[in-house]
């Protein structure tokens, strides 16, 4: 007998399958993946843009030895359904709201949330509504300090003060596989760019490019505008309940750089800060340094 193959496959091995599931919420189909015991503490991933759970794809058997963990794609993402505008909102808030209504769902009352791109603010909110539930926090490229938004923003700064057609045709024209692209590639050095696979963005066009698709991603940078008031709610609940929190921060980042990172300090000065060899896809670049971080973290404040 193969014992090195017994050793990996006996039943002391961890299962670290990823899990795909499909579930009715409020008549929209939702997709989710999940790896780990079904018992343990929870690990929330909400996925960013124009991204879906896909992005977790590798961190997630990276902890399912010890951590159950959840990423759901949100509705008019990945693999679960697009509704119609008078059965969702897809908007931060409705976003928000569906992460409470998921979780209610699934029996999932507190977890570690990871807090990426549109992931961090929506993740927020919820948090906001939910403070319970939330037993730390890990926080990887999302920002919420309106004075250290990187210079790709501005762009889209221009657009809020002066909200034209044309400006909004550029909006539109974002949405394609060339602005994907760029959204995955997004200013890091060439050795990590050739980290990153163009499944990413070849995905992420072919279940986004519908018009219905293309009209909630528009809306959602539209409503970017809007999200930079809650950018001080977001700032007050960090003070407020101090939540443990890792920040794993790749700084190559054109809409997320450094400074960025460093202003979470204000407001939790006792997080734990690193900053990778990496840009704002670090799943992709610096996957075993985040998942090493995230491990020992939740270790001690989420076991």
């Amino acid at each position: 007998m193969d014992t090195a193959r017994a050793a990996q496959t006996g039943p002391s091995a961890p299962d670290r399958s990823v899990r795909h599931h499909r579930l009715d919420l409020d008549g929209i189909e939702i997709f989710y993946r999940e790896a780990g015991p079904a018992f343990g503490p929870v690990v929330l991933l909400p996925h960013g843009y124009p991204c879906s759970s896909y992005q977790f794809r590798n961190l997630m058997p990276a902890l399912a030895d010890q951590w159950r963990t959840i990423a759901p794609d949100f509705p008019g993402f990945g693999h679960s359904g697009t509704p119609k505008p008078d059965q969702f909102s897809c908007t931060f808030d409705g976003y928000a709201e569906f992460l409470r209504r998921f979780t209610d769902r699934l029996g999932l009352d507190r977890y570690a949330l990871y807090l990426h791109d549109y992931g961090s603010q929506i993740g927020l909110r919820h948090a906001i509504a939910e403070p319970r539930r939330i037993a730390a926090l890990i926080i990887q490229n999302g920002d919420i300090y309106e004075d250290e938004l990187g210079p790709k923003y501005k762009g889209l700064q221009e657009y809020w003060a002066n909200p034209t057609p044309e400006g909004r045709a550029a909006l539109e024209a974002a949405v394609s596989k060339e602005g994907f692209r760029e959204e995955f590639l997004n200013d890091v050095r060439e050795d990590l760019a050739e980290l990153i696979p163009p499944d990413l963005w070849t995905l992420a066009w072919a279940q986004l490019r519908t018009s219905e698709r293309r009209e909630i991603m528009t809306g959602l940078m539209e409503g970017l505008r809007e999200n930079l008031e809650w950018f001080p709610r977001y700032q007050a609940y960090l003070r407020e309940y101090q939540p443990p929190t890792l920040i794993a921060w790749g700084p190559q980042d054109g809409y997320m750089p450094e400074v960025s990172a460093r202003a979470y300090l204000r407001d939790l000065p006792g997080a734990e800060l690193h900053l990778l060899d990496g840009g704002h896809w670090a799943l992709e670049t610096n996957l075993d340094e985040v998942a090493a971080l995230v491990r020992d973290f939740l270790t001690r404040v989420h076991p």
